[in-house]
C-alpha cells in the first residue's frame, strides 16, 4: 500500500471538501470567525489580497469613466418599500434599526430607549437610497450620465454562512448608474460585465462563463440579470459577480426624472453592478491545495518570501546582509502595475515551521539561504504552484523573478481552464442529467457534476423541478445560446432554442 503523502490541511479535498476550505482560510491567516454570529475577522493576509483587487477593480473602474463617492449605511424603510419586487426580495435579510439610544434598565442592564419614528433598515444594497439622492442631483439630459462606485459594507442576515463566500456582513463595492437612454444603459451593464471578466480571468486567473441569468434568479427589481460564474474545484459553480439592467424600475419608484432634449420629463434609465470579498473565496477554491493557499502572483500581498537559515549566531549577519541585498535587488523590478514585493522573514521560529506557514498562505515563491548558498552565491528556491525546487544561481534567480511570476500566473489560470473544460458535458438526456449530479461513491459527495450543457424550454416549471429535485440550477443563459443549436428539453421535451449552463452552486 502506498505511503499517504503528508499535507498541510487535514482534511484532504477529496475527504472532505467544505471543511478544507474552512482549514485553508484559517492555516492561510485569511480570516477567521468572529464573536459576532455570521461575521468574519478578516486578517492582514486576508485584507492586503481584498486591497489588491480593490486597487486593481477601482483602476479599471476609473479607466470606464467612473469615480467613487460613499452613501450612508442607514436606509428608511419607507424607500425599500417604494419597489415592491426589491423589498419582497430582501426582507427577509434586513437587519433594522428601531431605536436610537440604550439606557439602564430596572435590572441594571441596558435596554434600547428613544424610538425611531421610522425604522431604518442596515444597508443590504443601496439601490434605494441612490436612487433617493440621484433624484435630486438630475434635473436635465445635461446632468446624465452619472456613473459612480461605492465602496462600502453591508449586512445580509444570512442563516447559514461560511467565512467569505456567505457572512452577515461583507465588503464590495456596488456601482450605480444613471443614463438618458436605454441602450446607453443597456451598453453600460454590458460593459460592466466585461470589465468583471477580464478581472476575474486576468487578475485572480479564475475563467468565467458569462451570460443572463433566468427570471428565478435574476436580482430582485431588476429587468435584466448579466452574471460572470466560476467552476470551482469540486465543480460547483461560483456567482462571482452580477450587472443590473434596471431600466425605469427603479427610477420611477425614486422619481428620477429629467428634462429631455425635446423638452419633455422623462425617467431615467439605471443599473446596478457589483462584487465583493466572495472573490477571495473563490480563489481559495480555484487556486487551493492539500497544502493550503495558492496565490496569483498578480493579487498577492507578496511575490517572494526569503528566508534565512540561521543555525549558527556568528553566522547571522552575513546572511541576513546577504538576503537583504537580494531583496533589494529584487525591488527594483516591476512585475504588471507592481513592484515586486519581497518579505525578508527574520523571525526566531524553527526554519521547517516557518517554511510552512508561507507555503500556507500561498506565496508565489519561496527562497531559502544558508551559510552554503551564500559560500555558492545561490538561493534555495521553491515554488508554490507546482513545489518545484531547485539550487540556483543568486544573479539567475534574481534576473529570472518577473518571467517567473508571469508563467506562475498563466500557469495558474490554464490549470482552471482545463478544470473547467474536463467537467463540462453537453447532456441530453434526462436520464445521463440525473446521473452527472448524482454522487457515484457516498463516501466522497463532491466527486461528481460540473457544468451540464443542455437544453431548457424557457419554462419556470422545468427550472424549478430539477432544482427541487437535484438542488441544481440554471447558472446562466449564455449570449450565444443559440449557437448551439435548437433542441428538446432537458426535462420536459418541448423545443428549446439552445443550450443554457446547469449546475450545483454556491
Amino acid at each position: 500500500m502506498a505511503k499517504q503523502k503528508k499535507t498541510a490541511i487535514t482534511p484532504t479535498r477529496e475527504e472532505n471538501y467544505p471543511e478544507w476550505y474552512q482549514q485553508v482560510v484559517r492555516a492561510a491567516e485569511l480570516a477567521e470567525n468572529s464573536d459576532v454570529r455570521g461575521c468574519m475577522v478578516i486578517k492582514p493576509w486576508g485584507y492586503a489580497l481584498w486591497e489588491n483587487l480593490q486597487r486593481g477593480l477601482d483602476r479599471m473602474f476609473k479607466e470606464t469613466g467612473h469615480v467613487n463617492a460613499y452613501f450612508p449605511l442607514f436606509i428608511p424603510k419607507s424607500y425599500l418599500e417604494k419597489e415592491a419586487e426589491h423589498v419582497d426580495g430582501f426582507a427577509k435579510e434586513c437587519a433594522v434599526v428601531t431605536h436610537h439610544r440604550l439606557e439602564e434598565g430596572p435590572d441594571g442592564g441596558l435596554i434600547p430607549a428613544g424610538e425611531l419614528e421610522e425604522p431604518l433598515i442596515v444597508r443590504p444594497t443601496s439601490e434605494t437610497i441612490i436612487g433617493a439622492t440621484y433624484a435630486k442631483w438630475i434635473q436635465s439630459y445635461r446632468d446624465l450620465p452619472i456613473l459612480i462606485n461605492q465602496w462600502a459594507n453591508v449586512v445580509r442576515w444570512e442563516m447559514r454562512t461560511r467565512l467569505f463566500l456567505r457572512t452577515a456582513e461583507f465588503l464590495w463595492q456596488e456601482g450605480h448608474t444613471a443614463h438618458e437612454t436605454e441602450a446607453e444603459a443597456w451598453e453600460e451593464t454590458r460593459k460592466m460585465l466585461e470589465v468583471y471578466k477580464t478581472f476575474a480571468e486576468e487578475y485572480m486567473a479564475m475563467p468565467v462563463l458569462t451570460g443572463e441569468k433566468t427570471a428565478g434568479e435574476r436580482f430582485p427589481g431588476a429587468v435584466s440579470t448579466l452574471c460572470i460564474e466560476a467552476m470551482m474545484q469540486d465543480r460547483k459553480a461560483l456567482q462571482a459577480g452580477t450587472s443590473h439592467f434596471l431600466g425605469q424600475n427603479f427610477a420611477k419608484a425614486s422619481n428620477i426624472q429629467y428634462q429631455s432634449r425635446e423638452g419633455q420629463n422623462e425617467y431615467a434609465w439605471t443599473t446596478s453592478w457589483g462584487v465583493s470579498t466572495r472573490l477571495i473565496g473563490g480563489m481559495v477554491m480555484t487556486h487551493g491545495d492539500d497544502d493550503g493557499m495558492v496565490m496569483p502572483p498578480r493579487l498577492a500581498p507578496q511575490h517572494v518570501v526569503i528566508l534565512p537559515i540561521i543555525r549558527k549566531e556568528e553566522d547571522r549577519e552575513a546572511i541576513m546582509a546577504y538576503c537583504n541585498e537580494i531583496a533589494v535587488d529584487i525591488r527594483k523590478q516591476r512585475f504588471h502595475e507592481r513592484d515586486v514585493e519581497v518579505v525578508v522573514d527574520a523571525r526566531d521560529i524553527n526554519a521547517g515551521e516557518k517554511g510552512w506557514s508561507w507555503v500556507k498562505k500561498g506565496i508565489p515563491i519561496r527562497a531559502e539561504i544558508g551559510p552554503r548558498d551564500m559560500a555558492n552565491d545561490s538561493v534555495f528556491m521553491a515554488r508554490r504552484d507546482t513545489g518545484e525546487k531547485q539550487g540556483i544561481a543568486k544573479g539567475e534567480f534574481v534576473s529570472g523573478i518577473v518571467p517567473l511570476l508571469e508563467e506562475i500566473q498563466q500557469g495558474l489560470l490554464q490549470k482552471a481552464l482545463d478544470h473547467r473544460a474536463r467537467n463540462t458535458k453537453e447532456i441530453d438526456s434526462y436520464d445521463d442529467f440525473v446521473k452527472f449530479f448524482t454522487p457515484a461513491n457516498k463516501q466522497q459527495p463532491e466527486a461528481h457534476g460540473g457544468f451540464a450543457l443542455s437544453h431548457w424550454c424557457d419554462g419556470d416549471a422545468c427550472e424549478k423541478k430539477i432544482n427541487d429535485e437535484l438542488s441544481v440550477s440554471i447558472r446562466t443563459v449564455p449570449f450565444d445560446r443559440e449557437e448551439s443549436g435548437a433542441g428538446e428539453c432537458i426535462c420536459c421535451g418541448k423545443p428549446s432554442p439552445g443550450r443554457v449552463v446547469f449546475a450545483k452552486s454556491y
